[in-house]
């Protein structure tokens, strides 16, 4: 799967499931070449998100949240995700 169609996926079921006010995705795969998650393509992205229903929850609560959305995709498509989570 190519690093666009990883994006429009992410973004579909974040923007589907939360409703997000602010929702970002960076794929930093590049600064990552060579690293052993990256060698068969899966990808590092960075998620910067603002939601609602994610206010007042723990940040392990929300990160929860947002990594069942996309468990089927890791580790095979995502190989790293580091989580933002930014107030309303």
């Amino acid at each position: 799967m190519e690093t666009t169609q990883r994006i429009a996926i992410i973004h579909e079921r974040l923007q589907n499931a939360l409703s997000p006010t602010k929702l970002e995705i960076i794929d930093d795969s590049e600064k990552h070449r060579g690293h052993v998650g990256s060698r068969d393509g899966a990808g590092h992205y960075t998620l910067k998100i603002s939601a609602i229903c994610l206010q007042g929850k723990s940040r392990i609560d929300a990160h929860r949240e947002i990594y069942a959305l996309l468990n089927d995709l890791i580790p095979t498509q995502i190989h790293a995700l580091q989580i933002f989570i930014q107030p309303d």
